[in-house]
């Protein structure tokens, strides 16, 4: 029988307003990783994290890296029978723009009955506060942990995460050794249901600049006859995929797409999920994408291409009849199982330069990317990690995929060899990286019981021999 978890659960009922407060703190922190005017922010907010971590009682460091810095921490006082749990977060967060959309400043947190919102709320400071404070009631109320725990936390997840897809990679599963790794950067399946995301997206993200005439034209003198590089942008973006089916027109695509299993298919369908919620939900009257698979399929396992950006010529008030010199966007494709990102971007580029019409030239800018992931979510690990999570929420957890990526998994699955348990505080209505970002303070405190049980429950699993309680830092 595992034991019970009701004194941590005590204290952390007895400290909720202190937690919540910290909370506050911490997404008052403008750490915008994707803006270099915001770098002084960034290092304050490891900094700040480094003396929360420090402050739970564990060991901490500050790691510089070529980018931004990670925060590491560990307790490993379980010793190496026990096994070791690695958490990971990203204390760096989006920009806010557009900012008249926003109710309230996104840096000022902001309640408004059971929501806290603000920008980071939900991704990822929110959830991935929720470790910190589950080691640090436990360490509060016992002294000791039932595992030995590590965290890595980065700076620039919203990046891209190059400094820690260097770390990891370099670090070789020798000081980052462990027997899980716990991610909180996902979604429950819906209010009061939790859920294991077993799979994400990966990403290949890119800038298209067309530059056309070597200075803005007069529309009337040279239209007709000069190559607008807006229009041929605006072609090239329409090449890209079928606005009518979504499916996506670039030659090979979809070679390397590895398709739903059939468990898959059933399982979503016994979801009950309702496309009339999601059409509500966003004001709009139809929904889109390939006709053979359903909204969850589409969003969870079917590749996806975007358009993120896009600019030219004249924006100010009343009318400037220009002909722009030069114009640009950014696209974002989501991936699925075994796509790669480096091969997208060759498939990319050349469907670019098969398409460009004459008198412009076209530049196609690979910006960063993630390897999609499909991880165990069947294994003893992932069950204790189920089993926590309808504890404390009260009804059966689901596996679930994702649509979101979150770069760094690929790499702690293959490098560390371990399961990654993708287990998520949020919803999908959260609206991550839009304005009014928001994040139920219940799910909060929530978040923090599921992680503490989840430890108690993989304490008492069998013993096995760890090679995962090095000495650390």
């Amino acid at each position: 029988m595992t034991a019970n978890s009701n004194d941590v659960f005590a204290l952390i009922d007895r400290e909720k307003g202190r937690y919540l407060a910290e909370l506050k703190e911490y997404l008052r922190i403008p750490s915008i990783s994707t803006d270099p005017d915001y770098k002084g922010d960034v290092d304050r907010c490891a900094d700040w994290l480094v003396g929360k971590l420090q402050a739970a009682g564990l060991t901490t460091e500050k790691i510089a890296t070529d980018g931004h810095p990670l925060v590491y921490a560990e307790w490993l006082g379980a010793g190496p029978g026990l096994p070791t749990v690695l958490f990971y977060g990203h204390y760096d967060v989006q920009p806010p723009d557009p900012l008249d959309e926003w109710r309230n400043p996104p840096f000022e947190p902001t309640e408004e009955g059971d929501l806290l919102v603000g920008r980071g709320t939900t991704d990822d400071k929110g959830q991935s506060y929720a470790h910190v404070k589950a080691v640090e009631a436990m360490l509060a109320v016992r002294g000791k942990l039932p595992v030995n725990v590590k965290f890595l936390v980065e700076g620039e997840e919203e990046a891209g995460g190059e400094a820690i897809e260097k770390y990891v990679r370099a670090d070789g599963g020798k000081k980052l050794a462990c027997d899980a790794v716990v991610i909180s950067d996902t979604s429950l399946w819906a209010p009061g249901i939790p859920a294991l995301t077993y799979g994400l997206k990966g990403l290949a993200y890119f800038e298209i600049r067309v530059q056309g005439p070597n200075r803005d034209l007069h529309s009337g003198v040279y239209g007709g006859g000069v190559t607008n590089p807006a229009n041929a942008l605006a072609e090239i973006v329409a090449s890209l995929r079928d606005c009518r089916t979504g499916e996506i027109q670039i030659d090979g695509f979809f070679d390397d797409v590895r398709p739903l299993a059939d468990w898959e298919r059933k399982e979503f369908a016994a979801l009950g999920f309702d496309e009339n919620e999601v059409k509500t939900d966003l004001a709009v009257d139809a929904l889109t994408g390939e006709p053979a698979y359903t909204y969850v399929e589409r969003t969870w396992a079917r590749p996806t291409c975007d358009v993120n950006g896009l600019w030219s010529g004249y924006q100010g008030k009343g009318a400037k009849t220009v002909l722009p010199a030069k114009a640009g966007c950014k696209v974002s494709f989501r991936l699925v199982a075994d796509q790669k990102p480096a091969r997208i971007a060759e498939l990319v580029r050349a469907h670019v330069a098969k398409v460009t019409p004459p008198g412009v030239t076209v530049e196609v800018e690979y910006l960063h990317g993630a390897d999609p992931v499909a991880v165990d979510a069947t294994g003893a690990v992932a069950q204790e990690a189920l089993a926590a999570l309808e504890e404390v929420w009260g009804n059966r957890a689901l596996r679930t995929r994702s649509g979101g990526s979150i770069p760094i998994v690929g790499t702690f699955s293959g490098v560390l060899g371990v399961p990654v348990l993708l287990m998520g505080f949020g919803l999908e209505d959260d609206r991550l990286h839009s304005p009014n970002e928001k994040f139920n303070i219940s799910h909060f405190y929530l978040g923090i019981r599921a992680v503490a049980r989840f430890l108690d429950r993989l304490a008492a699993m069998p013993a096995t021999p760890s090679t995962a309680a090095g000495t650390g830092a």
